[in-house]
């Protein structure tokens, strides 16, 4: 089973966005998505450096995409999705809309924000140049199953999320803007502040979900390490694993091991505990209807 980094989803410094491609070049990952997913306003920021991180991981022997936005609402996201595919690298669609402006028969991925929920839709993204398709977290391992069968029937790597806060929602607001009494337009970039997402409680002050920027996403990390057998009789090609901002080519290296039969599921758990106490793990959704429930091993701080 291959690896493949999804796209940061965080908002991080020009400087520690290029010494993260640069330290995962060396990482035991197979495939890297690169851009931004989440908010076009934080692009200018590290665009200018995207080509130099493609040629780092390229030279490195891995394979390369650049993602689109999860939400294209402005003439200027319109114009970078169609610039998208002038890079010389694939595609990875998280947004139905950058169809229409790939070129004709130009191969593509699909990321895990489109909904690919059945197998008429995976065929007829098949039928459209598709191909790879990351599954949406929220699928069940049944559909997984079924998906990753009708996926190598139409020639199509399937890949599912293996590691990473889950992207649950993405919004015309931003709710770190309002959070600091700012407009979307006048930020100031608050996201920043929250390298890994902004931690939000219920009343009762039990943890509930992230926020980061105009995206919410699951307040713990979805670990699919006791899940990877299942996978694989599943027929899945890849596991995505969701970049954060403390230890990841550490955790990259161990769920390689994992996955190569090197260490169990309960060693990388107690190795992750390590890396970062303070990180709280999920199963998702892959084994039941609540996906912030973990069957795995528990960790004492």
């Amino acid at each position: 089973m291959e690896l493949t980094v999804g796209p940061n989803q965080f908002f991080w410094s020009a400087e520690r966005w290029t010494s993260f491609y640069d330290d995962l070049a060396k990482a035991p990952v197979n495939r890297v998505v690169l851009g931004e997913l989440v908010c076009s306003k934080r692009l200018p920021f590290f665009q200018d450096r995207i080509p130099d991180a493609i040629s780092t991981i390229v030279d490195a022997g891995k394979e390369v995409a650049l993602t689109s936005l999860a939400l294209v609402t402005l003439k200027r996201e319109r114009k970078l999705t169609g610039e998208l595919s002038e890079m010389g690298v694939e595609v990875e669609v998280n947004d139905l809309t950058a169809l229409a402006h790939l070129p004709a028969g130009l191969p593509f991925s699909v990321g895990p924000l489109v909904n690919v929920y059945n197998e008429g839709t995976l065929s007829w993204l098949a039928s459209r140049g598709a191909t790879r398709v990351c599954l949406p977290p929220e699928l069940p391992l049944a559909s997984v199953s079924s998906l990753a069968r009708a996926g190598a029937d139409a020639g199509l790597a399937v890949e599912v999320w293996g590691h990473g806060r889950l992207p649950l929602a993405i919004s015309g607001r931003c709710y770190h803007a309002r959070l600091h009494g700012r407009s979307k337009d006048n930020c100031q970039f608050a996201c920043e502040d929250d390298p890994d997402g902004l931690a939000v409680h219920t009343l009762e002050g039990k943890p509930f979900l992230a926020m980061n920027g105009v995206q919410t996403l699951s307040d713990s990390y979805t670990c699919a390490a006791y899940q990877i057998d299942a996978l694989r009789d599943a027929g899945v090609n890849a596991l995505r694993l969701s970049p954060q901002s403390t230890g990841f080519t550490a955790i990259c290296g161990l769920y390689r091991q994992l996955l190569d039969g090197v260490v169990d599921a309960d060693h990388l758990v107690d190795a992750m505990s390590r890396i970062d106490a303070a990180m709280r793990l999920s199963d998702g959704f892959l084994t039941g209807p609540r996906g912030a429930d973990w069957s795995g091993k528990t960790v004492q701080p």
